[in-house]
């Protein structure tokens, strides 16, 4: 199974990642915030991840890592 993992402290919430998933697993965070003031990108549901790096490759500040 593939596993993402945010920086959620260097996301600064474009939501790019979230337009891209195939799967429409990734979505920002409504009840979190980071140090920057932004609502991070989250993954809803882990066991549906595909593992296809799309979001990691959009990303535009390389805050996502996708382990397969």
């Amino acid at each position: 199974m593939a596993k993402t993992i945010f920086n959620e402290e260097r996301c600064k919430g474009c939501g790019l990642c979230v337009t891209v998933c195939p799967k429409g697993i990734i979505a920002l965070a409504k009840e979190k915030i980071n140090g920057k003031g932004y609502h991070p990108a989250e993954n809803t549901d882990v066991s549906k991840c595909i593992g296809c790096a799309f979001c990691a490759t959009i990303c535009p500040d390389t805050v996502i890592k996708v382990e397969r």
